[in-house]
């Protein structure tokens, strides 16, 4: 027997319990990417069939073979140009009927089929009785039931594989189109009548999807036959006269011969209990899918995960950072060592690189419960009643009932993260939804920008703290809303529309072993494609903060207050028993040792082992040990002068951090924005503050700290003393700021979240370019009009949420109908129906 190793796809409609044969078959062997040129998601795994090797390929889930869909087109170039051995189509034996809708084009395809009737259990439940043999007797090709989630039947679904690849080229089952065969049989004549058509792509699955006018078939014709222009006119002309004569147009009698074979197939072949039985999940949609009691039940769900994943794992996010800093600290005592004013380039790029990347590998607790409840809520069968329930509202802002997760995880309130926002957005297979989706959430009120958010709040708004809070919370949804409409009826007018088909799935209990999976299949994607490119962005943002340099003489000032530090402290270890055995050189290598050991003892709190880290410093460096720990009268009086001397250089390293921002490339671009953002409210310090933070949000804070000339471990109080001691600094500075930062553009690793999930760049750029204008625009309205205007900062805060709420109405009330209107025509329009 040959071991060269076969292609195999898997196929089948979303919900037939898909991904569940996939992992039955391959485990832990798989490998997830994207196909080439598209953001759906590749999945691939190995298997060993009758001793030959599978690679198995889980092509996405389709209800057909159009071009309609990104995920149908996908599907269907692999199966014509990868060729599989074979093809394993997965179709739910509890909702057969409607699953042989793709079975009929799959095997028009021409490649050989292996039916699995899956889901065995539930029909069994149902009382639906399947007869798999005369199924294959009819189809002529190998049907298999299974149980997926148990494991049964995967020795015999192998098995078929295996002898199907070896028998060869199949007898293709045809579908009869009656009176369209003549139609189709010519139409097959003319496209094979060439020898390197014929060999591109099935000659009659080929004239089947020109009579559907089918717009990538034609391209395919275009393509690969030399005369598709002559084909394309008799085409139009046989369908123009098969219109005439049966008085239907080709492609809908295509769709209703396919759609009368499939129940004709499911009257003889299935057996269904005389009187239908409501089953356990009709009577949970009852109250799941009400109209009253399903947008309830979905907020509480989403309330519980928002709870689990951004709060719960938030708080297993901090007990985890000690791994983190320890990889730090790992890292730190690898690289040379501090200077007094100056690290050494090496240490500062390294340090700045691993604080970057643990800094995004702080989140992993948070999107692995994230990934986990999602995995739940898809395999649970909720995930389509979500969208279900919600399609309607959210269908008038240009997006998708499946638009509701990424916005919930975004932060739809407080406290997202627009990396998996991003990131779940691949879910909605409404292209322009999809992108509309992806270009608002990261508007969504993220963890990161809530500091500076509490920061502003306390210092203007104290008085109001709690409606503040309240308005930059939910004035952003209302931002968004009228935003996603615009965008759908301009720059996304001409992008690809799907209908709303939502199949009600049966509930069923997910398993341990398939959320995990799921769950760490998305975080090692997340970190493989994620963390590898921060390293790279990391590098470039360290070089545009802390270059050029300061010129000499201020470098020559800042060395001569650290030289009279050191004299300082050295006069006071002259008056001590320690003269002698301290020398100028050593001030800088005793200030690291006290740093070291405060680093040790932070956070011990059993006395043994404090003990113990005092024994290990005073064994490495009795000296320094007895002046950091204070022994004797000499010890107390030269650790007091310790203290000046590290403050001092605290002080010193500071200042020049903030000099060195104001400096460096991103200060003097900070400096050159302030003609016009001064109309916002900002001068240069802010936008230094707001071009770092497109690094990481979170930098907005810390680089207002380090500018000001503050330290920053106080937190936000030291922040809000330094932006209240800012002279003409008012609420209104203050709320403008807020709104800008609320608009921000994605930071940058959800910036190359977005690059990832639409393929493009450009998207990417423009997502940074749109939301950076608006926020400017926005700033701008409510600062500059809010002064022309007298109003103060609660006033315009007001004013402003007003004009929202108006804006979200009025996109609201703009029919589907007029939005078609002014976006224009569209690519494709949807050919065939979808059985229910």
């Amino acid at each position: 027997m040959s071991q060269e190793k076969l292609l195999v796809a898997l196929a089948g409609q979303p919900n037939c319990g898909k991904t569940t044969v996939f992992n039955m078959l391959t485990g832990a062997r798989q490998h997830v990417a994207n196909y080439p040129g598209v953001t759906v998601e590749k999945k691939s795994g190995r298997f060993s069939a009758e001793g030959r090797p599978v690679e198995l390929v889980d092509l996405p889930g389709t209800y057909s073979l159009t071009s309609y869909s990104l995920e149908e087109r996908v599907a269907r170039d692999f199966i014509l140009y990868d060729k599989p051995r074979a093809i394993i189509n997965v179709a739910d034996a509890s909702n057969l009927k409607r699953n042989l809708y793709l079975t009929l084009q799959l095997f028009e395809m021409g490649v050989p089929v292996v039916l699995n009737l899956n889901m065995m259990d539930v029909a069994e439940r149902r009382g639906i009785g399947v007869d798999a043999r005369g199924l294959q007797e009819y189809f002529g090709s190998p049907v298999v039931p299974t149980v997926g989630k148990k494991g049964s039947g995967a020795p015999q679904l192998k098995a078929a594989v295996a002898a199907l690849a070896d028998a060869g080229p199949a007898r293709a089952f045809a579908v009869d189109y009656g009176p369209l065969e003549p139609f189709v049989a010519e139409i097959g004549d003319l496209v094979a009548a060439d020898p390197q058509a014929a060999g591109a792509y099935p000659s009659r699955w080929l004239a089947i999807k020109l009579l559907e006018a089918d717009a990538e078939a034609a391209n395919l014709l275009a393509r690969h036959h030399p005369e598709a222009a002559e084909v394309m006119e008799r085409v139009q002309a046989l369908r123009a006269r098969f219109e005439t004569e049966a008085g239907l147009s080709a492609d809908r009698h295509i769709a209703f011969t396919r759609h009368r074979l499939c129940a004709d197939i499911f009257r003889r072949f299935v057996t269904v209990p005389g009187e239908k039985r409501r089953t356990l999940s009709d009577k949970a949609d009852s109250f799941v899918c009400h109209r009253f009691a399903g947008p309830v039940i979905l907020v509480l769900i989403l309330l519980g995960l928002y709870q689990i994943s951004i709060v719960f794992g938030g708080w297993v996010a901090l007990q985890v950072w000690p791994v983190w800093g320890s990889l730090e600290s790992f890292t730190e005592g690898l690289l040379p060592a501090a200077g007094f004013l100056d690290d050494p380039l090496l240490r500062s790029l390294g340090m700045w690189t691993v604080k970057s990347v643990t800094a995004i590998l702080n989140y992993l607790p948070i999107f692995f419960l994230l990934f986990a409840l999602i995995a739940i809520l898809e395999d649970s069968g909720y995930m389509p009643r979500m969208a279900f329930i919600l399609d309607r509202l959210f269908r008038r802002f240009g997006l998708h009932g499946q638009s509701t997760l990424p916005l919930i995880l975004g932060g739809v309130y407080v406290g997202g993260c627009a990396i998996p926002a991003v990131m779940a957005t691949k879910a909605i297979p409404d292209e322009r939804a999809r992108l509309a989706t992806i270009l608002v959430a990261p508007m969504m009120n993220c963890l990161a920008k809530v500091p500076l958010y509490l920061i502003l709040i306390s210092a203007y708004f104290a008085d109001h703290a709690g409606m503040a809070m309240f308005f930059i919370a939910t004035v952003t949804l209302f931002m968004a809303l009228p935003v996603a409409k615009a965008l759908s009826l301009t720059v996304l007018r001409r992008r690809e529309s799907a209908p709303f088909i939502m199949e009600m799935p049966p509930y069923h209990l997910p398993t341990a072993g398939g959320v995990l999976r799921r769950a760490l299949e998305r975080i090692w994607l997340f970190v493989k494609k994620i963390v590898t490119v921060v390293v790279a962005v990391a590098v470039i943002v360290f070089m545009l903060i802390n270059f050029p340099n300061l010129g000499r003489e201020r470098l020559e000032d800042y060395a001569a207050r650290r030289d009279a530090a050191v004299d300082a402290f050295m006069a006071e270890v002259d008056k001590t028993s320690f003269k002698g055995r301290i020398a100028p050189e050593d001030v800088l290598a005793l200030v690291l040792f006290e740093e070291d050991m405060k680093s040790a003892k932070r956070g011990v709190s059993d006395q043994a082992r404090a003990d113990a880290i005092n024994a290990r410093f005073a064994e490495a460096n009795p000296v320094f040990y007895a002046v950091v720990s204070r022994e004797g009268k000499d010890g107390k009086a030269l650790n007091r002068a310790l203290k000046g001397v590290i403050n001092t250089r605290k002080e010193l390293r500071r200042n020049m951090r903030a000099e060195r921002f104001e400096a460096s490339f991103l200060g003097v671009a900070g400096r050159a924005l302030e003609p016009l953002t001064q109309w916002a409210g900002f001068n240069w310090r802010i936008n230094i503050a707001l071009l770092s933070a497109f690094a990481a949000k979170e930098n907005s804070a810390a680089t207002l700290g380090a500018i000001y000339g503050i330290d920053g471990e106080g937190g936000g109080s030291v922040e809000q003393g330094m932006l209240a001691g800012e002279e003409g600094f008012t609420p209104l500075h203050a709320l403008a700021l807020m709104l800008f930062m609320a608009l921000y553009p994605p930071c940058i690793p959800a910036s190359i979240m977005v690059r990832m999930q639409t393929n493009s760049s450009k998207w990417m750029l423009f997502s940074i370019g749109y939301q950076t204008l608006l926020g400017l625009a926005v700033a701008t309205l409510v600062f500059t009009g809010g002064r022309l205007l007298g109003l103060s900062g609660v006033q315009a805060m007001w004013a402003f949420y007003g004009l929202c709420v108006a804006a979200t109405v009025g996109m609201a009330l703009i029919p589907e109908k007029t939005a078609r209107e002014l976006s224009g025509p569209q690519t494709r329009q949807p050919k065939e129906g979808i059985a229910s």
